[in-house]
């Protein structure tokens, strides 16, 4: 949820002024009394009722922008394991994807690894359980469900 607009904030701080208490003045506006509390006092110790502008870290990535671009253009058909090792960083390897990303630079995407030596489930003109075009499985009838012979 995102801050509470300006409009608000003067409204709830106008009725707290006007000498109504910070619980009907939180029930009135949907709002916590803690929140009124904090705004109150926001306002008291910096005079300002604006929502606080949230500022995220810098990525862990970015101390090492210089020696990643580097080592991606000594080697640059390196894995992300690879460049991982190589950088001997404590960053993940979703970590420096990002960071590579970010920095726009091209790397190997997947590890020599031979193919898996199991073959492909289906047999050649085998369906894969999907049914066909048109076909109802109404009139189908397995061998379990043949109609029974009539003596007669």
């Amino acid at each position: 949820m995102g801050a509470y607009s300006l409009d608000l904030r003067e409204r709830v701080l106008a009725d707290c002024d006007a000498g109504h208490c910070n619980d009907e003045v939180a029930r009135k506006y949907r709002v916590s009394a803690s929140w009124i509390r904090r705004l109150k006092q926001r306002r008291r110790e910096t005079g300002s009722i604006a929502p606080r502008q949230r500022q995220a870290p810098p990525p862990q990535w970015t101390a090492h922008t210089v020696e990643i671009c580097h080592a991606v253009e000594v080697q640059p058909d390196t894995t992300l394991k690879e460049l991982r090792q190589a950088l001997g960083l404590k960053l993940s390897e979703p970590t420096l994807c990002r960071a590579l990303r970010k920095l726009r630079l091209s790397w190997k995407k997947k590890s020599c690894v031979p193919r898996n030596k199991i073959g492909p489930m289906l047999r050649p003109g085998a369906t894969n359980g999907k049914r066909r075009c048109g076909r109802s499985r109404s009139n189908v009838l397995s061998s379990s469900m043949k109609p029974a012979r009539t003596r007669g």
